[in-house]
Formats: structure tokens, sequence, C-alpha cells
């Protein structure tokens, strides 16, 4: 039945209408991971010398002891950004004479097919082969090639289920995230806590201890048993990767309510993003975005560089409205023929726009409230660019939305997925980032710090008290563009 599936989704790549696209996207990533993976030979070869001029005074089979956990705690953080889930179209196959624990046993044993499990082999099984069998012998040799493919195990099967959990709950990607980077400030920032030692504590028993090998292949199969499990009860699902969240109107929202038919538009939006892979990976990355301060602001140099301070707070309070309206209005591709048939004024649908983003950096800016911490002046910049991003990034933002006409397929993910990324993204990118420096900078050189925020909080006051201007501005601009619109979001 495995073989089965495998051909069928072979023919639906082959017989997609992006299939060449796709092969050629297919195929820079296998050159580009083929060259990652040669450069990894490399230094798993070579790791003996790497070690011995890093960890001079330990020894090789110590110091590599040291670095195993290291390695699969950047590893699994990897896998959360990168790994993608592995998924199948399961509805046709739920009508036939197929077992669901053939159909979950597919996609849990497919999940083992990711180049994220090469690594650990080819970094660190030249190293053992070459020190550890021949320094402590066979027996502990097979105890660290088992305990590192153990581990990788737990590794794939933990990532995919915290990315799956995810999908329900964004929190749960960003309480995650933070724990890992807390472990890591713990370790290399703070000295509380030492990775290396307790990647001893096991690897290093491991030699006098070789059944311990059996606890990651426990752990292991563990995480699979939970996967599998998991996958089995949400087998009715269309996509095993995604979970159709439940809602009934914009009145879940109540505050929407008083909006009229704009807030109904932000409702549905917001269930557009909740419900979607790709816009519901944005959110995440908004979220995780909230974290960014953390890089900067506990380095005294940078904190003093009121330059970067610019940069940190307009991310922070706009990364939503930069990363999820960059593809402005390619979201609603699937839908925008009904939307303008329909009785939805194009103004109100803008609206809808500026409402969902004033909602978004408003959350945003009051999370990062805490950085105050490091000194009123980092609040007082993030509000500044808190207004900026209101009054200019927005209007920026949806202007370039008018020329977006390429497709997205909301149900992919945004891994590697460049379906929608254009020229005008680019620009759009490039736009954003550079005019507050521009204003900034001038000023800075003649020690006038203080008028060049005061003016960029003015553009953006300015921007948010003439919204109703802008509005008017954008419609008139798109009904310029409207049919060239359609017709790029029909290609599919």
């Amino acid at each position: 039945m495995i073989s089965t599936f495998l051909k069928h989704e072979l023919k639906a790549f082959w017989r997609s209408k992006n299939t060449g696209k796709n092969l050629a996207v297919r195929i820079v990533m296998a050159v580009l991971i083929l060259y990652l993976l040669l450069n990894v030979v490399v230094i798993g070869f070579f790791m003996d010398n790497v070690l011995k001029s890093v960890f001079p005074h330990d020894g090789l089979i110590l110091s590599f002891c040291g670095i195993i956990l290291i390695y699969f705690l950047g590893e699994l953080f990897s896998r959360l950004q990168l790994q993608e889930l592995p998924t199948l179209r399961v509805q046709p196959y739920l009508q036939l004479p197929i077992k669901r624990n053939t159909i979950v046993g597919y996609l849990a044993l497919t999940a083992l097919f990711s180049v994220f499990n090469l690594w650990p082999i080819v970094l660190f099984f030249p190293f053992i082969f070459k020190v550890v069998l021949h320094d402590a012998g066979l027996v502990t040799a097979l105890a660290f090639i088992v305990s590192i493919l153990g581990i990788t195990v737990l590794n794939n099967y933990l990532a995919l289920y915290i990315k799956r959990k995810a999908n329900l709950n964004g929190w749960i990607f960003l309480i995650v995230a933070a724990i890992m980077i807390l472990i890591g400030l713990s370790d290399f920032k703070w000295h509380i806590i030492s990775i290396r030692n307790i990647s001893y504590l096991f690897f290093g028993h491991l030699m006098s201890y070789p059944v311990l090998a059996l606890l990651p292949v426990l752990l292991g199969a563990g995480m699979y048993f939970l996967n599998f499990t998991y996958l089995k009860k949400n087998l009715y699902l269309e996509e095993l990767s995604t979970k159709k969240d439940k809602f009934k109107s914009s009145t879940e929202y109540p505050i929407l309510s008083y909006f009229g038919s704009t807030g109904d538009l932000v409702a549905n939006e917001i269930k557009l993003v909740l419900r979607n892979k790709r816009p519901r990976s944005a959110l995440v990355m908004s979220l995780f975005f909230l974290l960014y301060g953390l890089f900067f602001y506990p380095n005294p140099a940078l904190r003093s560089n009121e330059g970067f301070k610019i940069f940190v707070g307009m991310f922070m309070t706009g990364i939503f409205i930069i990363n999820y309206g960059q593809f402005m209005f390619s979201w609603q591709a699937s839908h925008f023929d009904g939307l303008m048939v329909s009785k939805v004024n194009f103004a109100d649908f803008l609206r809808g726009k500026y409402l969902l983003f004033t909602t978004a950096s408003t959350v945003a800016f009051l999370l990062t409230i805490p950085y105050v911490y490091f000194g009123w002046r980092v609040l007082l910049i993030h509000f500044i660019m808190y207004l900026w991003n209101l009054g200019f990034t927005v209007n920026v933002v949806l202007y370039f939305a008018n020329r977006n006409a390429k497709r997205i397929d909301l149900s992919k993910g945004a891994s590697f997925n460049w379906e929608g990324v254009g020229a005008t993204q680019l620009m759009l990118s490039f736009l954003l980032l550079l005019p507050p420096l521009i204003i900034y900078i001038p000023f800075k050189y003649f020690k006038y710090e203080d008028v060049g925020l005061a003016l960029i909080g003015a553009i953006g006051l300015t921007g948010i008290l003439t919204r109703s201007f802008w509005v008017k501005f954008l419609e008139a601009d798109f009904y310029k563009r409207k049919f060239t619109i359609l017709e790029g979001f029909r290609n599919k």
C-alpha cells in the first residue's frame, strides 16, 4: 500500500499545472543541500582536528561527548523552522477499504525521509569510526551510533509534533522557541547551566555503561507512538498538517461588531490566517520576532546605538504588517473574483486591512512594553516606530498590493515556498526598511537625534490622521489595475 501512496503522490506532482516551476525549485534546493552535505562530511572527517583546537586541554572523546547535546538542541531549533510536515490528502482513501493504521503509518514513516536525519550521520559517524572505535572499542562505538540514531529519531518526531500542535495554537511554537532561546542564554550568556556538562553526563557514562544507548531509542520510539496516535485521532482532516478551527461568525470577536461590514471582513481574514498554513506561518513568525530585542538590548554597545533601536522597534511593532502585508491581496486570490462581484465595497475592504494591521501592531507594541527594562528610551522609540508603521508602512504595503497579481495557494507551507514572491515583494522589503533610517541618520550626524525621532513620529501620526484620504487614493488606484490583478489571480 505504501508503494501505491508513493505512485499517487508522484502522479499528482507530474500532473500539476506548476510542475515546471516546482521541479526547478526542487533542483535548486537539491544542489544547495548537496553542497551543504559535502561541507558537513568534510567537517565530520576533520572533527578530531577541530576539537583539538577548540578544546586543547580535553581528550578527544571527552570533548566529543560534550558537543553532541549542543548540536541536537540547535538541530531541533532548525527543524522547527525548516522541516516540512509530511502530508497526504486522505479523504479519497477514507472511502476505500484501507486500514487507518496503514494511512497513518505511511505519514509517520515518510517523516523519516528528511535531510535533517542525514546531518548527524555524516557529521558524527566519521569521528566515531576514526577515533571512538580505535580508542574505546567496538561496543562503545556501537553504543554511540545507536544513541545518536535514537536522538535523531526523537528530534524528528518531536519537531513534527510541536509543529502540528502549533498549527492549532501559534503560542505553542512561540513558547517552545522562547524556552530554547532561554536555555541557550542560560548557558552561553548567563552561565547558569552548562549544556556541555549535561551532554557529557550522559555520553560520558555511555562509555562505561553502553546499555544506556537504549534510552534515546526508547524515547524516539515513544515520540513516534505519540505522533502516530495524534495523527490517527485527526485522520478525518483533509490534510493532517492542518486543523480547521471552528468559528461561527464575527460575533466570535464581539469588538469587531462595532465596525459593521469592515469588522466582518476583518473577522473573515482572521479566520483565513488561523485556518491556513502559510498565513498562519506569517503570524507565528511575527510572534517569534517579538523576542528580537533580546538579541540586541542586552548588549550595552548596541543598546546605546539608537539606529539599532529604530530598526528593532520597527521590526517588532510592524513585523506582521511586513510578513503578511507583502502578499496582499494574494491571500484572497482563490475567492477574489467572488469579492469583486459581491456587495462588498472596496473601500470597506481596505478599511478592513487597516483595522487588521492596526490591531496586530497595537498588540505587538503592548507585548514589547517589558523591554522598558532596558530603559524608557527604548519604549519611547518603540512607540514612535509603532506610529510610523500605522501611518507609513501600512500605506506602502497596500499601495504595492495594487501591483501584486501573483496567486498564492493557502494550503502550502512557508518553508522553501516562493509562490507569490516577485519583484514587487523585493522592492517592498527594501522600501520599508530604508525610510526611517534615511530620515534619522542626518539628524544623528548633526547631534539632533530627538528631532529625527520626532519627525519620524510626526510622519506616522500624519499618515494615521489622513487615513481616509489614503483609502480613497488606494481605491482609485486599485480600479485602474483591477482586471490585471484578477487575471493574475486566476492563473494557477
